[in-house]
């Protein structure tokens, strides 16, 4: 059976030379992403995300990979993304924010950091925010109607939700010229200082995430409706930008 490992850096140098194996000199770099980079890998529950980085002659080899990512599978490595440096340059206007959060949590296992350079334009960042934020607001609605009021629901909707806003929240302190911090908490307090937001109902829902609060169920249900009630909030302000 294959061993899941302790650390995410325990497969970094067998994943490497997988790859080498299959793209040789092709291989322009190998990056982790995720929660791996971050900080929060857990064993058993978190996978290992990968970004594999191919010249254009390479990409589309990906019958050459079957093998390969289907091992990895099995250590909780993640089907990778497939991207060239060319796909990331021209893929900054529509997706800024999810460049900019690989670009803040990261790790370069191999080849070119091509995620260190990255720049990002204000206008194309706000456009990306305001969307995310309205989508995002709109499926925390509804995903309340969806738990009929139980917090058990109400707790994974919290859960599952968060990090989008974490992500969107760095994207926020990138465009007000501020360092965009590497941990959740850390971003949520950086972000309060830029603009009017309760930052401790958000912490909470980092510990509802960890899986280290203590609240009750009728605590969890305010916790929410103030969560939503923020989340509105910030898209008030992103309005008004």
């Amino acid at each position: 059976m294959a061993k899941i490992p302790d650390q995410p850096q325990d497969v970094f140098v067998d994943l490497t030379e997988d790859y080498k194996k299959v793209f040789g000199k092709d291989l322009v770099s190998l990056i982790i992403y995720g929660s791996a980079a971050g900080g929060y890998y857990v064993k058993g529950k978190s996978d290992i995300n990968l970004l594999v980085v191919l010249t254009p002659q390479a990409v589309d080899r990906l019958d050459d990979m079957l093998d390969v990512v289907k091992s990895w599978r099995k250590r909780r490595v993640a089907i990778p993304w497939v991207m060239t440096k060319d796909f990331i340059g021209k893929s900054l206007d529509c997706y800024p924010i999810e460049f900019l959060n690989l670009q803040t949590n990261h790790i370069l296992i191999h080849g070119e950091d091509v995620l260190a350079p990255l720049q990002f334009k204000p206008a194309d960042l706000r456009l990306q925010i305001e969307r995310e934020l309205k989508g995002k607001l709109i499926l925390l609605r509804e995903g309340y109607l969806e738990t009929e009021g139980s917090a058990r629901q109400i707790r994974g909707l919290i859960h599952r939700s968060l990090m989008a806003f974490v992500s969107i929240f760095n994207a926020l302190i990138y465009l007000k010229q501020a360092a965009v911090p590497h941990k959740r908490r850390d971003t949520i307090k950086e972000l309060a200082r830029h603009i009017p937001l309760e930052a401790d109902v958000f912490l909470t829902c980092v510990e509802i995430k960890e899986g280290v609060d203590k609240l009750s169920g009728n605590e969890i249900a305010g916790v929410f409706k103030r969560y939503l009630r923020e989340a509105e909030n910030i898209c008030n302000i992103v309005d008004a930008l």
